[in-house]
Formats: structure tokens, C-alpha cells, sequence
């Protein structure tokens, strides 16, 4: 988990009104080989360990593979999400002009609430 997405889950813990009520997604790219669900379920864990070692216990942990922005508007229309707090990486411009931005087509097609967290600059002392 970056620093950037234990950030959004921090953010939306502290929205939540139950802890209970916030669900983790993770995208991994697709790989066509056997063994998959292996990968899969080292991620879940992984990720459960990360949050557990930071107090959060049995967070609600969904890794899926493709996509990601077919996979999060996916995910969100499943679980009826009642918000998104997804983090945006602060890539510069140029990039996102070439690339295009998950998190861009993300707020464009959502149907629920989207709460995008820009990365903060570290402070210097």
C-alpha cells in the first residue's frame, strides 16, 4: 500500500461513521498464468497485515485484476458506494495529458460522491 492510498484510507476512516462501513480495493494488472488466485490472496493478506499493524483490524479487503478505472466503477456500482476517496498521485500535467488519469476518468463516470486527495508536500525543517 503507498503512502498515498493509506492516506485515502485514513481520510475515509475518519469520515466513516462505522469503520465497519469502508471497504479497501486494490488493482492488480491482469497476468494470464496459473497461480493468480495465489497472488491474490499474498495481496489480501499483505494488505490486511499493513492496516492490522496499524490498528485497524479486519479491514474489508477486495483485490480485483484489470483495469482499474473499469475495475473501481465496477466495484463502486457493487457495493453501492456511497462515497470514493481515492487518492490522485500529482503527476505533472504533461503526463496526465499523455497518459490520461485514473482518477480523472474516475470523477467523470462515477455515480456516487468522489473525494480526490491530493499528495501533500513533505515540510522541510
Amino acid at each position: 500500500m503507498s503512502e498515498f492510498s493509506l492516506s485515502a484510507f485514513e481520510t475515509a476512516a475518519s469520515l466513516a461513521s462505522d469503520y465497519a462501513n469502508i471497504r479497501v480495493l486494490h488493482i492488480l494488472p491482469e497476468l494470464e498464468r496459473p497461480g493468480s488466485e495465489h497472488r491474490i490472496e499474498q495481496c489480501v493478506s499483505a494488505l490486511s497485515a499493513f492496516l492490522q499493524q496499524r490498528g485497524y483490524n479486519k479491514p474489508d479487503i477486495t483485490v480485483r485484476t484489470g483495469e482499474p478505472i473499469k475495475q473501481i466503477l465496477q466495484f463502486a456500482d457493487d457495493v453501492d458506494a456511497g462515497l470514493i476517496v481515492m487518492p490522485s498521485h500529482g503527476r505533472g500535467m504533461l503526463t496526465e495529458m499523455l497518459l490520461g488519469s485514473t482518477t480523472y476518468s474516475v470523477v467523470r463516470k462515477a455515480t456516487c460522491p468522489i473525494l480526490v486527495l491530493k499528495p501533500t508536500k513533505k515540510k522541510e525543517i
